[in-house]
């Protein structure tokens, strides 16, 4: 039975990247995004064992629903990424409710919500096949070095560590693991949005690949003695 991947934010960057990689060593990927021209044109790219998903996680509820969805259509789930995430640049002043409230939604409440609508498949598999599923969570080196524009997101993704730790220890009697992998500076459309290349050249950024790598390796049991760590990725100097 092909194994199927949920990947948040899986039309581009790190997210498509890791889509790819899981599509290449047999899973079946799931892919969820907010833009559906960026859906299609991923799908188009992956090909016959991409599905997709439109969810604009900023909603808690299509986050549920979005689990939901993809029971539906697979009846199993063995991976989850949590990849999608957004931030403005936004110093401790400029950090304003709306902002908040939007940067922890997408980088910390869903997360928590999809793991928390998945679990019961997961742990019904574990039970019925004998070996659990795994879920990873996108993070960043601003959790441990934290840039003055990314007050809120930091935050917001220093929960998705503690979730990556709490999924391990939680998931150990179903064989469920949890990571967090937190790259620094990655070359991605988000990255850009926030820091032009005279601040960070492309050779002092990582590629979506590179960080994809890794992701890969937690869910396919390369990475398995780090089950609950967070796995830094530091961009080149």
């Amino acid at each position: 039975m092909t194994p199927v991947a949920l990947i948040t934010g899986g039309s581009s960057g790190i997210g498509l990247a890791a889509a790819s990689l899981l599509i290449a060593r047999g899973y079946h990927a799931a892919i969820s995004a907010r833009d559906p021209a960026k859906l299609a044109a991923a799908a188009n790219a992956l090909g016959p064992r991409c599905t997709t998903f439109f969810a604009d996680l900023e909603d808690p509820a299509q986050a549920e629903h979005l689990v939901d969805d993809v029971l539906a259509r697979h009846a199993r789930l063995d991976a989850i990424v949590n990849n999608a995430g957004w931030s403005p640049a936004a110093t401790i002043p400029e950090t304003t409710r709306d902002i908040a409230s939007r940067v922890f939604a997408l980088n910390a409440i869903a997360p928590t919500l999809i793991i928390s609508r998945a679990w019961p498949a997961m742990v019904r598999q574990a039970e019925q096949e004998g070996s659990g599923g795994v879920i990873v969570n996108v993070s960043s080196m601003a959790t441990v070095d934290p840039f003055p524009i990314l007050y809120a997101y930091a935050a917001a993704k220093s929960a998705v560590n503690s979730l990556a730790l709490s999924v391990s220890i939680q998931g150990k009697p179903h064989g469920i693991r949890g990571f967090a992998v937190a790259p620094g500076a990655v070359e991605t459309p988000l990255l850009r949005s926030l820091i032009p290349h005279e601040s960070v050249p492309q050779n002092r950024t990582l590629a979506p690949q590179d960080v994809a790598s890794v992701i890969v390796d937690c869910i396919t049991g390369k990475r398995a003695n780090d089950n609950g760590k967070t796995i830094l990725i530091p961009s080149p100097a």
